[in-house]
């Protein structure tokens, strides 16, 4: 799987945090709507 600028992500699962509790969810659940992605290292390592 790559991510190519301006091309369509690929749909992936990650863990979320929602309402007090974790869930999965898939980028495809967000068709159609504006969806911002933040990457950025684990807390508390050394990156």
């Amino acid at each position: 799987m790559t991510a190519t600028v301006g091309q369509k992500a690929p749909d992936f699962t990650a863990p979320s945090y929602y309402q007090g509790t974790f869930t999965p969810v898939k980028l495809s659940d967000f068709a159609g709507k504006w969806v911002l992605l933040c990457f950025y290292p684990g807390d508390f390592t050394f990156v």
